[in-house]
């Protein structure tokens, strides 16, 4: 099965991790990091600096991909396309 993120096509077979997460500042120049959307609900409110958003897909242990997103809304938009595609 194929599916397309932000007109990228990924062959479902190939792809070991994909996951959203929020991205923050992790308070060393200007280094963000991942942490889970879970987390950034619960625990860390008015915490940490929110820099943006994140759909990311990992192909095996080497191959990276990242799709940034400002809000929050646009992530969960972009969400709703891949679980529409998947649900075919």
């Amino acid at each position: 099965m194929k599916i397309t993120i932000k007109d990228k096509e990924f062959d479902t077979a190939e792809i070991t991790q994909l996951y959203p997460a929020g991205i923050v500042k992790t308070g060393y120049e200007d280094e963000t990091t991942q942490v889970s959307l879970e987390w950034l609900d619960v625990e860390a409110k008015g915490k940490v600096e929110v820099v943006g958003f994140g759909i990311f897909v990992y192909l095996g242990d080497e191959e990276k991909h990242s799709f940034i997103f400002d809000t929050k809304e646009e992530m969960d938009e972009e969400i709703g396309r891949i679980a529409s595609q998947i649900k075919r």
